[in-house]
């Protein structure tokens, strides 16, 4: 007759290394790459994935404004080109014009979060 141990009481959190998570992180967001098929083959939930990219990442927040020089500002945006440049990771870029109304720009901000 063989012997079973049944060990009785909480189940220990995972202890993950800064690699660890880097590495999970850059195999869950390749191209072509599902989250969730991940999160399944490595036992990780996929909120878990998720909050480990937001602390990699940093939380979005308010970024500093960059100011014209003074010179700069008083002159007229030339026709087409952007006010407002907003750069984002992997050198992406929303530039807004001047002639885009007051719910576009609106809309545009909000779709950055």
């Amino acid at each position: 007759m063989s012997q079973m141990s049944v060990v009785m009481g909480p189940e220990r959190r995972r202890r993950w290394r800064p690699e660890e998570k880097l590495a999970v992180l850059a195999e869950a967001f390749a191209p072509g790459a599902i989250v969730s098929d991940v999160s399944r083959r490595l036992n990780v939930a996929t909120s878990l994935i998720y909050q480990w990219r937001r602390q990699a990442t940093g939380s979005p927040g308010f970024v500093p404004a960059v100011l014209a020089e003074e010179g700069e500002a008083r002159r007229a945006p030339l026709s087409g080109s952007p006010v407002i440049v907003v750069e984002l990771g992997g050198g992406a870029r929303v530039s807004i014009g001047s002639s885009a109304s007051a719910s576009l720009v609106t809309a545009a901000l909000k779709a950055l979060k």
